[in-house]
């Protein structure tokens, strides 16, 4: 069996993170451990959970029966909007680090900023009191927009690491990778190929695969990594994981990427979540 392996790039705190990583978002229970065992087995290093998800459970069980040491991946979760307050977040990730059975997160995610709720910085402040206690490596949040950034950094001096942000062919959120890459965050990609939109049947991406040779998933997750973007595609079937890592032997056109860039709808969310207004899972 052939391990890919996976690039990886700095962030802005100096630690290591691969360019492509595994969701794991409604990947649970015996079956979901199976499938990210798979996962890792193929050479997939980068698992992306949440508390939200329900799974973290099965995600440390996978890294668990792997074999491998746990220096070997980079795990990450995220803090859900009903623990925003200090004392709350806090625990929350204690909670998750238990339900894990790990020590530490390399990268811990606040999942929504909720402004309407309005609590985000006393979680941000939170996560980085738990980086000092070594329970956290890398810091980042995710849905964030630029003047939630701003915030974090003026109120308490510290950058994100990463912004994890829906992106995709009909989302491309140019403006927004463009925000993030001037404050030194990297941005992440989540539902990176559309949740299977008819994104990927459109014609530019269709003759790309044809040209290079690849299917239109693979297209596409390889438009995001030459953005500087890290996609974090969900895929349950061993297929699907190993043609999504199968990417950089491969490169796109500048005008290849604008081309698919312009693909991109004013109303093109998935599922219309507007992180200024969007009320997480309620």
């Amino acid at each position: 069996m052939i391990v890919m392996q996976v690039p990886e790039l700095t962030l802005n705190d100096g630690y290591q993170m691969p360019v492509m990583g595994l969701g794991t978002y409604q990947i649970r229970g015996g079956q979901g451990v199976n499938q990210i065992l798979a996962a890792i087995r193929d050479g997939y290093r980068s698992l992306d959970t949440a508390t939200n998800y329900d799974n973290e459970g099965a995600v440390g069980e996978a890294i668990r029966r792997s074999g491998l040491p746990r220096s070997a991946f980079f795990v990450t979760s995220k803090l859900p909007g009903k623990y925003h307050q200090y004392a709350d977040a806090t625990m929350a990730i204690q909670e998750s680090l238990y339900r894990m059975g790990l020590d530490y997160f390399d990268l811990f995610l606040i999942h929504w900023p909720l402004p309407k709720r309005d609590h985000y910085v006393e979680a941000w402040q939170a996560m980085i009191d738990a980086r000092t206690r070594g329970l956290l490596r890398s810091i980042g949040v995710s849905n964030f927009e630029p003047k939630h950034l701003d915030r974090l950094m003026n109120e308490t001096g510290v950058t994100p690491a990463v912004n994890q942000i829906e992106v995709h062919p009909y989302w491309a959120q140019e403006a927004m990778r463009q925000a993030d890459l001037k404050r030194g965050i990297v941005t992440e990609a989540w539902s990176p190929l559309g949740r299977g939109s008819a994104a990927l049947q459109e014609p530019v991406i269709q003759d790309l695969a044809g040209k290079y040779q690849k299917d239109v998933g693979q297209i596409v997750l390889r438009w995001h990594t030459q953005r500087g973007i890290v996609p974090i595609p969900k895929a349950r079937h061993l297929q699907h994981q190993r043609a999504n890592l199968d990417l950089f032997d491969f490169s796109l056109t500048k005008d290849e990427i604008e081309a698919i860039n312009g693909l991109s709808k004013p109303d093109g969310r998935i599922e219309g979540q507007d992180p200024n207004v969007y009320e997480e899972f309620d």
